[in-house]
């Protein structure tokens, strides 16, 4: 009884004594392109991976430019819909997608800036797919459901006239800074090499160092990623930091205790923390490779949005939070920070999916165990 006493007494102090509100100091801010907001669309994915391009454009050349993320967006839209037919609707379609998407069409489709192609049409300033997807969705069902079972050549170009319509049409070149560019020559003004990037997972279903497709649902692509363990994955993404180099990351932000609004993301030791800790500091769980393992495998930790890493704080104890950008805006009735969100150690070791880095950024040790 006097153990059970006294264990209740240790627990009803850690949960009714909050530490002080947060007090963050930075330790590494990486320049980044000002937030901005992806609207009633599900394209983080695009977002995300584009800001993680403008930073690295800074990092290589200098350049502050503002990238297209729509012109991703609009030439990615045309394969997930040729995957979604061609596998008879035995596949995802949805707004969703990751950042070798955005990878795999800078390759193909080169870069363009925002200027040559916004996606938005006059009076215009917001995105918003609701209408667009509905209409793709539809027509994707019918060629599916047709009852010859016959696809008319005619599919893909009606896919590409809808994507007209509601994003705008392709941009073969355009001026820019008083000179004429193709997508493909301006992508070599920014020196960005596609094939330099990296994406890195950590789960136990596949062997480490070497390379898996993740089963999750907006991995249409089917893209494979390195599979590190977890304290590796971690030490990848400090280095990278350390190194000037921001991140792109994958990862849930499902979790109640994850707030925009209040500019954090933590993992509480004990969950009836879980509100409280958004305002104040409050002892976090640690956080191994079986325990997320077990809230990937059950559904607890599930791939729901794209940021970007750009920095490293810690609060007035010394735990260690990173600098995460969003893709929400930065109306302050609806986000804190400007716009980012400040991840916890803990809460990175948990819900990051993945994170995609230059292979510069990798410690020598892990890019040596990959043969990058």
């Amino acid at each position: 009884m006097k153990h059970f006493l006294l264990s209740f007494g240790i627990l009803l102090t850690l949960n009714l004594t909050a530490q002080e509100a947060y007090k963050f100091t930075t330790v590494t801010d990486l320049e980044a392109t000002p937030v901005i907001s992806q609207g009633v669309t599900g394209t983080c994915w695009s977002f995300s991976s584009t800001s993680f391009l403008e930073s690295e454009i800074i990092r290589l050349t200098g350049k502050k430019i503002d990238l297209s993320e729509m012109y991703q967006v609009r030439n990615t839209y045309p394969l997930k819909a040729e995957n979604f037919v061609m596998r008879q609707g035995k596949a995802q379609f949805s707004e969703g997608g990751l950042a070798h998407d955005v990878m795999n069409s800078v390759e193909k489709n080169g870069l363009v800036p925002e200027e040559a192609f916004s996606g938005l049409f006059s009076g215009e300033t917001t995105y918003n797919h609701a209408e667009m997807v509905a209409v793709l969705e539809s027509m994707l069902k019918a060629y599916i459901e047709n009852p010859g079972r016959k696809l008319s050549p005619k599919w893909k170009p009606a896919i590409e006239r809808v994507l007209d319509v509601y994003i705008g049409k392709n941009v073969s070149n355009f001026t820019f800074e008083g000179k004429q560019y193709t997508p493909q020559s301006f992508l070599a003004m920014t020196k960005i090499q596609p094939k330099d990037y990296v994406a890195l997972s950590s789960f136990t279903q596949a062997p480490f160092y070497s390379k898996f497709i993740l089963n999750i649902p907006d991995n249409w692509s089917n893209g494979s990623f390195y599979n590190v363990p977890l304290d590796e994955m971690m030490a990848t993404l400090d280095n990278a930091l350390e190194k000037g180099f921001t991140v792109e990351l994958d990862c849930d932000v499902s979790e109640r205790t994850f707030s925009s609004k209040d500019g954090v993301a933590i993992i509480p030791e004990y969950a009836e923390n879980n509100v409280k800790a958004l305002q104040g500091i409050y002892p976090e769980k640690k956080i191994t490779q079986a325990y997320r393992q077990e809230e990937f495998e059950n559904y607890d930790t599930t791939d729901d949005h794209l940021m970007h890493i750009t920095g490293l704080l810690r609060d007035q104890n010394g735990t260690k939070y990173y600098k995460v950008k969003n893709s929400w805006g930065t109306d302050e009735t609806r986000v804190a920070n400007g716009g980012y969100v400040y991840f916890s150690e803990a809460y990175m070791r948990l819900k990051a999916i993945s994170i995609t880095v230059h292979k510069d950024a990798l410690p020598k040790d892990t890019s040596k165990k990959l043969n990058l």
